[in-house]
């Protein structure tokens, strides 16, 4: 509560308006604006001198809003019951310190090392008092120390079990995904869940950490999640963790539910089909790849209709029907069993897919070009076939084309090499025909084309690894 306070400097009272607020137990000045002698007072409250005008702008919404949210979920209550106390006082416990990194994460997120000076600059002393000093990077890690793996998924689980109580699901679908996250680590700094692999950002030199999330289809709201090596393979994961996704899902439906869990073609493998067959009354949904199903990629769009889903009803209501999204709906047998399978059409995909298709398609072209003159002025390490050949496959590679859309020939005439080029217009119309389409594939019978695709579509738009 802000006060009136005196200081007497060599026998003269100054007054200051002091904020004050308990750190740690012990009360200590959280804001301080200074107003002067009694006379200066005097003249400001005639008009004589102007109020004092210096601002101070501080981050406080976003803190004042995660604080209310910590209220309900006392997450900082929650570590320090399981992370046995330390016999130093005086100090921010360790449920505090992940607190005060969980605000800083949601807010501005920055290096432990930068989160005290980001502290002065909040309103946190208003909020939720911390000697910002002590919220050193050191110091934070020291903490994390003290945390093991058990303890680790104790709190994990817990926190689930206050979310879902906070927030219960009464959904009996559920989303499941992978995401990673690349590090700035050195190679040589040991450890266990950093490494490189394929990157979702294309940073493939950079060492990564890999996170599955399964969250329910109707909250949003996180069940269970799985950190793993940057460089395992996401169908892998899967059917690592699938028994815990299940009794995740099983503890947030009711008894005897039947369950659903969506999930991209990254994790569609046989193994992990056979385990899901296996279990009872629980269900897929999955996506495909279209280049294992030309048979489906090739149908006619005549044979697609418009699906009910709320985006085509938004676009309905607009007047854009042109941009909806179409489906076709078959059977056929897939990891040993008879599936429902639906292809969707999306004609904005498909129209953004062309466009940057044409971009690359004439970069191609370019490049053929370019492997024309070469050849033809016997540039150095350009005068072997086989040479030719390899670099035109690796600019499809770069470019993520196949190498068939064009026609290439390196004839000998005479002794020297020739190099001739022509578009294959058949390839390039049945790769155009992928353009927008998705395979949809589960084992739900009963369920109508409008319910499975709209739950493939809650995936897409609702799955958030913030």
């Amino acid at each position: 509560m802000a006060h009136l306070h005196k200081k007497m400097k060599k026998g003269r009272p100054y007054y200051y308006i002091r904020e004050m607020a308990r750190v740690e137990g012990k009360p200590k000045v959280i804001n301080q604006v200074y107003l002067g002698t009694p006379e200066r007072i005097l003249e400001m409250a005639q008009g004589k001198t102007s109020l004092p005008s210096k601002l101070k702008v501080q981050e406080f919404g976003g803190l004042w809003l995660a604080h209310l949210i910590e209220k309900d979920i006392d997450i900082a209550g929650l570590i320090d019951e399981i992370v046995p106390p330390e016999r130093e006082t005086g100090k921010p416990s360790v449920g505090e310190y992940f607190l005060y990194a969980i605000y800083n994460r949601m807010i501005a997120a920055c290096s432990k090392r930068a989160m005290p000076e980001w502290y002065k600059q909040t309103a946190i002393q208003h909020i939720r008092p911390v000697p910002v000093d002590e919220l050193s990077s050191q110091m934070f890690w020291q903490k994390w120390d003290q945390v093991d793996e058990q303890q680790l998924q104790q709190i994990a689980g817990e926190f689930f079990q206050r979310i879902n109580r906070l927030e219960p699901s009464s959904s009996d679908c559920f989303m499941f995904d992978t995401t990673n996250y690349y590090t700035f680590m050195a190679s040589d700094t040991s450890s266990d869940l950093a490494q490189r692999g394929k990157s979702k950002e294309g940073r493939n030199w950079l060492r990564q950490i890999g996170l599955a999330l399964l969250v329910s289809r109707d909250k949003h709201i996180p069940l269970y999640y799985k950190e793993y090596e940057g460089n395992r393979h996401d169908s892998k994961v899967f059917l690592q963790v699938i028994d815990d996704i299940f009794s995740a899902m099983q503890g947030s439906s009711k008894e005897g539910s039947t369950l659903t869990v969506v999930f991209d073609k990254g994790m569609n493998s046989e193994d992990n089909i056979a385990a899901i067959d296996a279990k009872e009354n629980v269900n897929f949904i999955t996506t495909y790849s279209t280049y294992f199903s030309e048979e489906f990629v090739h149908v006619d769009l005549e044979n697609f209709k418009p699906v009910d889903t709320c985006k085509n009803r938004n676009l309905e209501e607009i007047g854009k029907n042109d941009d909806r999204l179409l489906a076709w709906r078959t059977e056929g047998e897939y990891w040993g069993r008879q599936r429902t399978v639906v292809v969707t059409y999306n004609p904005r995909t498909a129209t953004k897919q062309r466009y940057g298709f044409e971009k690359k398609l004439l970069s191609l072209q370019d490049f053929l070009f370019e492997i024309q003159t070469k050849v033809q002025h016997q540039a150095p390490q350009w005068r072997k076939q086989s040479s030719i050949l390899k670099r035109y496959e690796e600019r499809c590679t770069e470019l993520h084309l196949p190498s068939n859309l064009y026609k290439m020939e390196v004839s000998n005439i005479e002794g020297r090499l020739h190099v001739n080029f022509r578009k294959n217009h058949y390839r390039i119309s049945r790769h155009i025909n992928r353009f927008g389409k998705n395979i949809i594939i589960t084992d739900l019978a009963n369920w109508s084309t409008d319910e499975i695709v709209q739950a493939s579509l809650d995936r897409l738009w609702k799955m958030d690894f913030a």
